[in-house]
């Protein structure tokens, strides 16, 4: 029989071909977890993936028992690929569809690990990334939005984010603006 006599194999080839087709969604979630497993950042993109929170820790808690001690980049767990790296008390995870090429989630992995290592001066570790989780937040929004990868260049990632090593950190550079506008107002309020 052929797929145009059997209309039900026509229909699975279909469907196969479907679910292979290239996207631009490549990237599934990215999460950032201390040495204990504990979520410090977490960005799910696909909304059926987990979605609840509970569904999202439980599967946080399944990746890191299963790489937190392996010696690799690459897991495949529950359907997913991962790519992951460690440093000092970070463990910093890009996860994918199975299909996914692990090149691309690692130049993501790559792109967010030296993004990060400039913004917190080579520190990266849990105290600083807590410190400085505005800039983090900003570094992952310049690198994937919505699940597409936007940029995979930490250079350019560093200047979108019009970020440098010698300026203040972004959280010191706030709260000087607004204790600047402060004086500004009570002086101009006594003069009034």
């Amino acid at each position: 029989m052929t797929a145009q006599t059997c209309p039900r194999q026509h229909r699975n080839n279909t469907m196969d071909s479907l679910a292979l087709e290239p996207s631009l969604y490549t990237v599934k979630a990215v999460f950032i977890l201390d040495n204990d497993g504990n979520r410090l950042l977490s960005k799910y993109y696909d909304p059926e993936l987990y979605p609840s929170m509970k569904e999202q820790r439980s599967f946080e808690k399944n990746v890191f028992n299963k790489t937190h001690k392996a010696d690799n980049e690459i897991a495949f767990l529950e359907g997913m690929t991962i790519v992951y790296k460690s440093s000092i008390d970070l463990f910093f995870y890009v996860v994918g569809s199975a299909q996914e090429n692990e090149l691309m989630l690692m130049a993501v992995l790559n792109c967010l690990f030296e993004s990060l290592s400039h913004i917190l001066r080579k520190n990266v570790e849990r105290r600083c990334l807590l410190d400085n989780m505005d800039g983090v937040f900003l570094v992952v929004d310049e690198i994937i939005d919505g699940g597409v990868i936007l940029e995979s260049d930490p250079q350019q990632v560093l200047e979108k984010v019009n970020y440098r090593a010698d300026d203040n950190p972004l959280t010191e550079q706030s709260v000087a603006q607004v204790l600047q506008s402060a004086k500004e107002q009570i002086k101009w309020s006594i003069l009034k």
